[in-house]
Formats: C-alpha cells, structure tokens, sequence
C-alpha cells in the first residue's frame, strides 16, 4: 500500500508539471459545455422563408401574419416562383411558399385551400422539421379562420376544440437540458481514456517507465498508480460539469447523486481500462492518438448522443451492444432528467461492469513488466 501511495504522488506530482495536461483538465470541461451544449442543437431558428403572394386577399394576408410572428422565420415578399428559386438556389430562402390566386375563394367555397412548400432538403432532418414548423403554422391558421367564419356565419359564439398538452421531465422542451448529459459523457471519456493513455505512451517515449520497471514495483501496483489519480480527475470533472450544468443551464438533477456517481465510476473503470489496453499496445503518442480517435468516435456518434439509438438501423443497434458509451449515456440522461433509481438503471450498470471487468482484464494481462 506504501508503495501505491509513493507511485500516487510522482504521478499527481507529474501531472500538475505538465504544461500540456493542466489546460485539457481545467479548461476542457468549461469550454465544452459553454460552447458545444449551446451550439449543439437540433432546433431551427431563423429559418430564411420567401412568401408568393399570387392571391393578394386579406386571407392570404393572414396566413403570412402568422408566420411572420413566428419566432423560427424570416419571411421576404418575392414577386414570383422564379424569383423564389433564385434564392433557394443561392442559400438566401430555405423554403418558399406559394399562396395560389384562387386561395381565398377556396377556402370560402369549400373551407380547404392548397398551398406549396418548396423545401431546400440537402439537409433532410432540418427540411423534415421545416416542414413540421411550417405545416403546423398552417393548419392552426386553417382552424382559426374556419372556426371563425362558422361563428359569424352561425351568429353562435362556439368555441374551437382546445387540446392541452403536458411535456415530461423536460417541460419546456429545451434542448440544452437533453444535451448536457451527453456531453458530460464526452466528457469524462476524454480525461478517462485520453489521458491515460497519453500519460503512459509519453513515459515510453522519454524512457522513465523502463527505470520503474526495473524497480522491486509490482505490476498491480504499477497499474494502480497509474489509474487512480485520472480516476479521481475524470470524477472531479464530471462533479465540476454538473455544476457549471446546474448554474449556466439550470440542468434539473432530479436523480440520486450517489447512484449517479457509481455508474460513472464504472463507466470510468471501462475508459480508464481501454486507455491503459491502447497504451500498452502502442509504441508513440501519435499512434495512440489516432486509435483513440478511431474509437471515441465511433463510440460517441453511435451513443445516442444526437441521435436516438432506437432510430438507426438494426445492423447499427446490434453493434451498439459492444459500445459501454450508450449504457452510461442512457443511465446518465435517466437518473438526471427523469429521476431513475437503482432499479431503473440495473441492466446498464450490470452492462458497464461487465465491460469494465473485460477492459482492465485485457489491460493487465497486455502489460508486460521486465525486471
């Protein structure tokens, strides 16, 4: 035990000298969830719409009012369809609408009108939610004037049907709140694996781990060494990320903190294990750099993080049973967004142990100790 806590001070001793390694652990954390929790997102705003006016009616009138209060367009008056093309062509419209010369006396008529959407779609999930956007607008523009005309019509004062609804553990459908999570499991990997490995590969490269290893230090204690202080880190980080969470984006932690740092704990035993496997196999920083990022980005763009694993293709969710990144981040988002319990969270955390069982095993048996 003496000789782990000699090994635990030179390695904290060695990582607070280094000059590369401070800032990726005190600014890492600050900046990742400032900058990419904001700026990762899937919600539209300021989306560049151009209006054909071919009706020119006080009802069509009315349906570009609505637009133009909605906070996600930008509406312009284009004189044509050409010209509506023009700039769709040259990124200045992202979708054009076509309001028909007959469209007033259609709906009066036969209460239903016909509109077209022109919808830029080389990107297809923000064209899908343009056309949701812009689809809903219509629709309530449609049932307001309809109920409207009924009741001058009827002399009744009726009121439209109203349908109320009540959004859990994210009421207010803010999407900071369902990205932090995630990127707290970005996070803690990067400190967790990355350094690890970096630490290790880099005493290789300048000949101090050949000196330990002709030293009486036991291998398990070598190892112990080397992993508890980025344990210790990785969890620091993750308790900071929560914090800036809770004050710059009111993340609601709703569940227990001790159940949620256990499955982080186990989670980190699984990076802290594959950063020490890739060590060991790798001769250079530059090699482990580059398998690192081969793996945390596979990893992390089939974690559920943007986009839901129940989405992709079945291929891709058999894949993802080998990928500990979608049990942490599933357990992670539970436990904080809707208040999970141990119950609630068994399979993941039974799922993470046993990765975390596997990666430290392959880890320590890889290591070779030369005496």
């Amino acid at each position: 035990m003496r000789t782990i806590l000699f090994i635990l001070q030179k390695e904290f001793i060695q990582i607070f000298r280094n000059k590369t390694m401070l800032p990726l652990i005190f600014a890492l954390p600050v900046v990742q969830l400032v900058v990419l929790v904001n700026a990762a997102t899937f919600e539209l705003k300021n989306v560049d719409i151009a209006i054909v006016d071919y009706d020119n009616t006080s009802t069509s009138r009315q349906l570009i009012s609505h637009f133009d209060a909605s906070p996600f367009f930008n509406v312009a008056m284009v004189p044509s369809t050409d010209h509506g093309m023009t700039a769709l062509l040259d990124n200045s419209a992202d979708v054009i609408l076509t309001i028909p010369a007959d469209f007033d006396r259609e709906l009066r008529r036969e209460n239903a009108g016909s509109v077209q959407f022109l919808v830029n779609a080389i990107d297809g999930m923000a064209a899908g939610l343009i056309n949701v956007y812009a689809s809903s607008i219509v629709q309530g523009f449609h049932q307001e004037i309809i109920t409207g005309w009924f009741d001058i019509a009827s002399g009744g004062s009726g009121l439209p049907v109203q349908i109320t609804h009540r959004f859990w553990y994210n009421p207010n459908l803010i999407y900071s709140i369902y990205m932090l999570p995630g990127i707290l499991v970005i996070l803690v990997t990067v400190i967790g694996m990355f350094l690890t490995a970096i630490n290790i590969v880099r005493e290789k490269e300048m000949g101090t781990i050949e000196q330990i290893n002709v030293t009486p230090v036991k291998k398990y204690q070598f190892i112990a060494g080397k992993l508890f202080p980025f344990m210790v880190i990785a969890l620091f980080e993750f308790a900071f990320g929560l914090l800036i969470g809770r004050l710059f984006f009111n993340l609601p932690i709703l569940g227990s903190l001790w159940l949620l740092f256990l499955v982080a704990f186990v989670f980190l035993l699984v990076a802290l294990g594959l950063g020490l496997f890739l060590s060991v196999i790798s001769s250079t920083q530059q090699q482990v750099m580059f398998t690192i990022f081969f793996f945390l980005l596979m990893f992390i763009l089939m974690s559920g993080i943007f986009t839901p694993v129940e989405s992709m293709p079945q291929w891709a969710q058999n894949i993802n049973i080998i990928n500990p990144f979608v049990y942490f981040m599933k357990a992670n988002r539970m436990i904080l967004l809707k208040g999970s319990g141990f119950m609630d969270v068994l399979n993941d955390l039974a799922a993470l142990s046993v990765y975390a069982f596997i990666a430290l095993g392959f880890a320590v048996w890889r290591y070779r100790k030369t005496v």
